[in-house]
């Protein structure tokens, strides 16, 4: 019962019935924070800008220097690569993540938890400037 309770009250706050209750940033505020996170979001291209350039430069070093390579050599060297290409998709992910605060931020949302429609704590997104969920919301998306 007071699970379908809690969803309604949810449900009743996305469709603007408590929309009072939200507190607007100033113009001030809300330019800060987007500054902070466009040089969030540039910090983290320019590291995957150099993290694909070191990437191909490797690939192309392996594929000049791979005569004699045994089968554990081989392997290993895919597996590296296989690293590599994983930090690179995180990277990218990560300013998509960063891409998606600003347009929130642009649309009056950021701050404000996507699932349960509370703010999230200024605490979370010091520590996480790209949160879309509050610390209750997250917990529960990571025990599914």
């Amino acid at each position: 019962m007071a699970k379908a309770t809690g969803t309604r009250a949810a449900a009743s706050s996305k469709t603007g019935d408590t929309g009072a209750a939200r507190k607007t940033r100033d113009a001030a505020e809300t330019e800060k924070i987007r500054v902070a996170l466009v040089e969030r979001r540039d910090e983290l291209q320019a590291e995957y800008d150099t993290s694909i350039t070191e990437l191909t430069e490797l690939q192309r070093d392996r594929l000049e220097d791979s005569a004699g390579d045994d089968q554990a050599d081989t392997g290993t060297k895919t597996f590296e690569r296989e690293q590599e290409i994983t930090l690179a998709n995180n990277l990218l992910e990560r300013i998509t993540q960063v891409e998606r605060a600003i347009d929130r931020l642009g649309e009056g949302n950021y701050g404000w938890c996507e699932r349960c429609g509370n703010a999230i704590p200024v605490e979370r997104l010091a520590a996480f400037p790209s949160a879309t969920l509050c610390v209750s919301c997250k917990q529960l998306e990571e025990r599914r």
